[in-house]
């Protein structure tokens, strides 16, 4: 079965998101993050992830509005940090945001982690995706006690889940959960960070053999399926 690079898969809200992207989670060079996001979107990615903890947002903004693609084809993510959260915090971390990407609205917009305060900070988020500022709103690193508050104090359920998967931490139980719920399961650290010896598993080296296949590629088709 092929994939192409650009398959979407739907949200609860129909709104179709990307199902391979490009994160920038410890990129801080601009010139190092530049070539990067711009080869992607040369080779065919259209979703780039970043955060407001990365401090590069403003570099990925001029790296997108160089390749000049239109900013409708493709999908970008960020995410509201711990120190932001709150009712008032939020929708002013929200549009510093947009002005250092230099867009009008996000694609995604994620809780980064279940700190306090997450409730009122979703409330803002809810407030923002009616505006239409923002095309789909979820979390990240939430469990499933995370998620069964915020769906019962909210209006507007989670339409994705963005937390740590590979091989050697599958998720199963909160994957069901999820699959039970309608939210999305988003992978981070897909091949393991690098701090796993996971792509020299002897599992993985045979099958890639087999296949004619490297390790990592056989952990991404792992997570495509």
């Amino acid at each position: 079965m092929e994939l192409a690079i650009t398959n979407s898969l739907k949200m609860a809200n129909g709104v179709e998101i990307p199902q391979l992207g490009l994160g920038v989670f410890l990129v801080k060079e601009e010139d190092e993050l530049n070539m990067a996001v711009k080869s992607a979107i040369y080779d065919g990615y259209r979703h780039i992830d970043t955060a407001m903890i990365y401090n590069n947002e403003e570099f990925v903004g001029k790296a997108i509005k160089e390749t000049e693609i239109p900013r409708e084809e493709l999908f970008i993510t960020s995410k509201v940090w711990n120190y932001d959260h709150g009712y008032e915090e939020t929708k002013a971390a929200f549009e510093a945001t947009l002005k250092r990407l230099d867009t009008d609205y996000l694609d995604l917009y994620l809780i980064h982690w279940a700190s306090p305060n997450y409730i009122e900070t979703w409330q803002a988020m809810e407030e923002l995706y009616e505006a239409g500022k923002i095309k789909a709103i979820g979390v990240s690193n939430f469990q499933i006690h995370h998620l069964e508050d915020l769906m019962a104090h909210t209006k507007i359920k989670p339409m994705i889940n963005q937390i740590e998967t590979h091989p050697e931490f599958p998720q199963n139980e909160l994957h069901e959960f999820m699959e039970k719920h309608g939210i999305l399961h988003e992978a981070w650290g897909p091949l393991g960070q690098g701090k796993h010896d996971l792509l020299s598993h002897p599992v993985l080296v045979k099958l890639g053999e087999k296949y004619n296949k490297t390790a990592a590629q056989i952990v991404l088709r792992w997570h495509v399926e």
